[in-house]
């Protein structure tokens, strides 16, 4: 019996999508955003929730390394499916924000911080290594999506945990991780920048089918999200650091220039999922890409609060809120269908 359940696991784990920390994220930043909104009860919720999708994801996939570490090998050398693997540190860094903001444990915080920041490292490295001297490389319109943005957003996580973890250290550390944070910022921003071309082109300038606008085009409004949210942190940040302090004209105008491109991106998107889906009748059905979708709608409802307490923007203020709702419908009936899908595949092994 053990060894028959084993061998379901097994395969199970034979496809599982690197990109699948999605989930947590998604889980996480609208948590996070119900904390900053006032509604009670629901980010403690959201966080116990949180930690076990953490923590089971986290043992399927060492369980898929362990089992089928070819496939692992193959992701990572396939332009479509390298970038994914960023979902793990953006994951961690969203569960430390929610530990330290909701859980109140900065120990906590700075050791997923720790973990995140190291995966980062090598993942940065080891993925764009591997995609730059591979010889055998797919034409642009074949390797290349929203997904892609995703070493954007992983970026720009690390740069807000540190920013939320600096004011509750002393300096000269507290010092030193605003200038992290602000690195960090300035580098996801840039390559946003490399990466959003390359994507824009690709829409423009290439044949176009329902199948390729694929869930993680959300990710373009995402990406912009939390650089507007690390942006806010850096201006809310300054009084104590006087380096930010001297760059508060920079800092707000690149902010809000990342909230407003980050705006400019929801109807574009959301007209190209009414062509898909209703003009060239495109099939719904549950995937678990969709998880990079509803991250973005939990992220542009944080950042925006947070840009208003930066900035001052009181008129904005329903914006966060009409934004949360929206991403908890959507994690609402993901989770369901992801909770169904899991069923059937559960009733089809046994079968």
């Amino acid at each position: 019996m053990r060894s028959y359940s084993l061998r379901r696991l097994r395969h199970a784990t034979a496809s599982l999508s690197p990109g699948y920390f999605s989930m947590v994220m998604a889980t996480g930043i609208l948590s996070l955003a119900a904390h900053l909104i006032g509604i009670p009860v629901l980010p403690k919720a959201l966080l116990a929730l949180n930690w076990l999708l953490f923590l089971a994801i986290g043992a399927l996939a060492l369980a898929h390394l362990a089992w089928h570490p070819r496939r692992v090998r193959d992701d990572l050398f396939n332009h479509l499916n390298a970038p994914g693997f960023f979902t793990f540190v953006a994951a961690c860094s969203v569960l430390g924000s929610q530990s330290l903001l909701i859980g109140g444990s900065l120990p906590v915080a700075a050791a997923l911080g720790a973990v995140g920041l190291l995966a980062w490292i090598l993942l940065t490295y080891t993925i764009f290594t591997v995609l730059t001297v591979k010889q055998e490389k797919p034409a642009l319109d074949r390797g290349i999506n929203g997904g892609w943005l995703l070493a954007v957003v992983a970026t720009q996580s690390m740069a807000v945990l540190a920013a939320l973890i600096a004011p509750e250290v002393g300096q000269p550390l507290r010092m030193e991780l605003n200038f992290f944070a602000l690195s960090m910022w300035l580098w996801g921003g840039m390559l946003y920048i490399w990466m959003m071309s390359l994507i824009f082109y690709r829409y423009t300038f290439f044949p176009f089918s329902p199948a390729d606008l694929s869930p993680p085009y959300w990710i373009n409004m995402g990406a912009m999200a939390i650089s507007t949210l690390a942006g806010a942190l850096l201006i809310l940040n300054a009084p104590h650091a006087p380096f930010l302090h001297s760059m508060l004209p920079f800092l707000k105008g690149f902010t809000v220039f990342y909230w407003a491109t980050g705006t400019w991106w929801i109807p574009m998107l959301a007209v190209l999922a009414v062509w898909r889906h209703f003009v060239r009748r495109f099939p719904f059905a549950y995937d678990p890409m969709y998880w990079g979708a509803v991250f973005p709608l939990g992220m542009y409802a944080a950042s925006t609060h947070r840009m208003i307490d930066a900035l001052r923007l009181p008129f904005l203020e329903r914006l966060p809120q009409a934004m949360f709702a929206v991403g908890m419908t959507a994690w609402t009936l993901l989770f369901a269908s992801q909770l169904r899908a899991l069923y059937r595949q559960w009733r089809t092994a046994e079968n």
